[in-house]
């Protein structure tokens, strides 16, 4: 749920203390929900501190560091922020659920592209244009009856 945000004259909405805003992402069936706070308010329960030299995210209470360990996933949860110049401005929460770890990653993405904008719609455009926040519709297709998978058939055979 949404909680009351100040909005300023420029279209930027600041978060009221304790406070956060929370959007979805999805790919394939992996689902991720973003909480976006801002860096004064963020919550103390998390098991990491605030570091100057890397962003501020905690994925199912681990840091993102921990959970996602290959680069190529810690760059798909960052590059909304560094695109962005956000690194160190908001703490990201973050609740990733079913599928694999490179869906999960794609979908928290996504999450943090649509909080980010939520914040400021000016950021859109930019995100948009990376390709952020469109969802990837591609999805494993299912088996069919009297097939070994959901194209390949068994061997034919004259006799």
């Amino acid at each position: 749920m949404q909680t009351k945000q100040k909005i300023k004259t420029d279209g930027t909405k600041t978060l009221s203390h304790n406070k956060y805003i929370q959007a979805i992402g999805r790919r394939k069936t992996a689902v991720a929900i973003a909480r976006l706070y801002d860096i004064k308010y963020a919550p103390t329960s998390s098991q990491d501190s605030p570091n100057q030299d890397s962003p501020n995210i905690v994925v199912n209470n681990q840091s993102f560091k921990t959970y996602f360990k290959i680069p190529k996933y810690l760059n798909n949860i960052t590059s909304p922020l560094t695109l962005l110049n956000l690194e160190n401005k908001y703490f990201i929460s973050l609740r990733c659920k079913g599928g694999g770890v490179s869906a999960q990653s794609e979908a928290a993405r996504m999450a943090i592209s649509r909080t980010l904008t939520l914040v400021n719609a000016t950021y859109r455009s930019v995100l948009k244009k990376a390709g952020f926040l469109k969802r990837d519709p591609r999805v494993v297709e299912r088996k069919k009856w009297g097939l070994k998978k959901a194209r390949k058939q068994p061997q034919w055979q004259k006799r």
